[in-house]
């Protein structure tokens, strides 16, 4: 079923886009910085993220909280894995996953954006991921998230929301979803649309919101 929001709903999801990437992109150096260490100790204590085996993140871009000192912690952990997205080279608009290793030689994609060499040894299925931190453009109280507007994640974790009506659905595992922000990210509303993936739980420098998706 086609689904769409309609103009009024499109240009205010643009119009706060743009106001709230001017926002975070302003943000001084230290203030990045401190995020930064206050993000990696926030998800070094939250339980579900703690006994993950598998972690998926992403790369600093466009002035997002880095992710730097959570990734270099999980590297001294052994049961741990890490994982960063990559453009889907064949179905378009999609991510695929792969391991992210101090060792894992990088390329920017057509967005600028640095992703691992894309090799088939390091893919790691989507549905064996625990935990994808994802980066969001702003964010609310109830847990819903503004991303870029490529719909790259929505499509990719779509498989998220669907009933489970079946044996196979109910034995599959899904990952739990959480947003990284500043603080400065968050509405009081977002204007949602029917696509996309509500979170878990969004993690700022100053506290951690949880929330229990149906």
């Amino acid at each position: 079923m086609q689904v769409s929001v309609s103009p009024e709903k499109q240009k205010a999801r643009a119009q706060l886009r743009k106001k709230l990437r001017e926002a975070r992109r302003s943000l001084p150096d230290e203030q990045h910085e401190n995020a930064a260490q206050c993000i990696a100790t926030q998800l070094n204590t939250l339980p579900f993220v703690k006994t993950a085996t598998t972690v998926a993140g992403y790369l600093v871009n466009d002035g997002e909280v880095n992710l730097k000192y959570y990734i270099e912690s999980t590297w001294q952990l052994s049961h741990k894995k890490f994982a960063l997205p990559v453009l889907h080279p064949v179905c378009k608009g999609h991510l695929l996953f792969l391991s992210y290793t101090p060792d894992s030689l990088l390329i920017n994609n057509k967005y600028n954006i640095e992703e691992p060499v894309l090799s088939c040894e390091a893919v790691i299925p989507v549905t064996q991921c625990d935990v994808i931190l994802m980066p969001l453009v702003g964010f609310d109280a109830s847990g819903n998230r503004l991303g870029m507007g490529g719909g790259y994640y929505d499509r990719t974790l779509s498989f998220t929301q669907r009933k489970l009506n079946t044996q196979s659905a109910l034995n599959q595992h899904t990952p739990k979803l959480v947003g990284i922000a500043h603080d400065v990210q968050e509405v009081d509303a977002l204007p949602t649309a029917p696509w996309d993936v509500p979170l878990n739980a969004i993690v700022t420098p100053s506290r951690t919101l949880i929330f229990t998706k149906p």
